[in-house]
């Protein structure tokens, strides 16, 4: 495993322009590290070859004079010029790509703490997966798998169940012979806390469903409705945004701190729109695409997205002037006008913003309000905007006299669930709630008692 590396420094160059750094120390610092490593290879034999040995004894190297995460920091800088050598040709393969793929690895974090190690093949051969239902029932779960997702079903959620059941049986050999319900037990019995134990019930049930199809004796386990009922007890209870806390967290976002990225503040400020305004989830917003959005007829369109449904959305008319501001601005900042190109568009290389980042800069904006604590998890998520709009839009009617009940399979539909009951948990009971509806039944039973009263006399 070898690529070839003799360079002047233009490709460092080349590399810099392309990552586009925040700040010049950023851009210097890359720089630093990038020339000593090119310098380091060009002193290794096998004419100027980086191939895992040179790549170790380049870790090693560093390791001898700096702290783990400098080195850590190191790698991910060198393993992304790598790719951007690969990427436009200049190499043929990135060693550190090619190790990451050959063990298994999303990330070159477990792979250079392996290199660094005493032992680094054996480190390496630890760091490989489980094959994938390679268990005696690991023939069965697949066949499983694929006849509910031949169905119709995702079924994504508990094929990871049903896959970590089957590394559990790879890891017991000392279970093997024993019957599929002894397993399971055995594996619930594993859990650790109260939501394993409600997956590991939910995976046992689902599995001895499935195999009461080959053997009929089998008996399902009665499901311990009281770990649910704990589980939902445990559970974080939704913030709900009143309307001011939603005007000043949007004022937040409208004078967000991005020097480099001008179009940012109003990329989250439209975002904080459409997850409140819309009721949209953070992976709707991180997939909508440019041509998603239809100003001249107000709407919006969600595509394939929780239950396999597709939705348009009517926009109240300012959402859609919310719309037509960031889209002039994302105009004028150049972004691409294909209809294929990410709505809400940055410059880096993905060009548009991932689930994971759009989650993290929105949770910088409660943050900076004031709403959400600096540390931990406590406080307020985005996800609470999509409650806060299905209590406040409760609320509305209430006020203006309608019949919520009447409403919910709309806001069903444009909430993009299957039913009704998903919707209602959203409906978190709110002192303003309570006290519209308990406002409505007072009129309802005054009345009531009006025309009893009447009928007596």
């Amino acid at each position: 495993m070898s690529t070839q590396l003799a360079d002047n420094g233009a490709a460092i160059s080349r590399f810099l322009l392309h990552v586009h750094p925040r700040s010049r120390d950023t851009k210097n610092v890359y720089r630093c590290i990038l020339v000593e490593f090119q310098c380091f290879v060009q002193l290794c034999p096998r004419d100027n070859a980086v191939c895992q040995s040179a790549i170790e004894a380049w870790l090693r190297r560093c390791a001898l004079r700096l702290p783990e995460h400098y080195v850590l920091h190191r790698a991910r800088v060198v393993d992304r010029f790598l790719d951007f050598l690969e990427f436009e040709g200049s190499i043929p393969s990135n060693p550190f790509a090619q190790l990451r793929l050959q063990f298994g690895q999303r990330v070159g974090t477990p792979i250079v703490r392996a290199l660094l190690s005493p032992e680094p093949a054996q480190a390496l051969e630890a760091l490989k997966p489980l094959p994938r239902f390679a268990s005696v029932h690991g023939a069965f779960m697949r066949s499983h798998i694929q006849l509910m997702q031949a169905s119709g079903y995702r079924y994504t959620t508990q094929a990871g169940g049903l896959l970590r059941f089957d590394r559990f049986l790879q890891g017991r050999s000392d279970l093997v012979g024993q019957p599929l319900p002894v397993l399971l037990q055995q594996w619930t019995a594993e859990g650790t806390t109260l939501n394993h134990a409600v997956e590991r019930q939910q995976v046992a049930r689902n599995l001895l469903t499935a195999w009461q199809r080959v053997d009929p004796r089998v008996e399902l386990p009665k499901a311990d409705r009281r770990l649910s009922r704990q589980r939902l007890q445990e559970q974080r209870r939704p913030y709900i945004f009143t309307p001011q806390e939603v005007r000043h967290l949007l004022d937040t976002a409208r004078d967000f701190p991005s020097p480099r990225s001008p179009l940012r503040p109003l990329t989250l400020y439209t975002m904080l729109v459409l997850a409140y305004c819309a009721g949209l989830r953070l992976g709707e917003l991180a997939r909508l695409d440019f041509d998603d959005v239809r100003l001249e007829t107000g709407e919006i369109a969600i595509r394939e997205t929780k239950f396999f449904k597709s939705r348009t959305l009517p926009l109240a008319d300012s959402v859609v002037a919310a719309l037509s501001e960031y889209l002039g601005a994302r105009r004028t900042a150049g972004a691409p006008q294909e209809g294929s190109s990410g709505l809400f568009w940055h410059m880096q290389s993905a060009a548009r913003y991932s689930r994971v980042m759009t989650h993290k800069l929105l949770v910088r904006v409660l943050r900076r309000s004031g709403l959400k604590p600096e540390p931990g998890r406590v406080g307020p998520r985005i996800h609470d905007l999509r409650h806060s709009m299905v209590v406040n839009r409760m609320l509305t009617w209430y006020r203006e006299g309608i019949n919520p009940q009447a409403r919910l399979p709309y806001l069903a539909t444009y909430l993009g669930h299957k039913d009704i009951n998903s919707t209602l948990v959203y409906l978190s009971v709110t002192q303003e709630l309570l006290q519209e509806a308990s406002e409505r039944f007072r009129a309802f039973a005054a009345s009531s008692l009006h025309v009893a009263g009447g009928e007596q006399q």
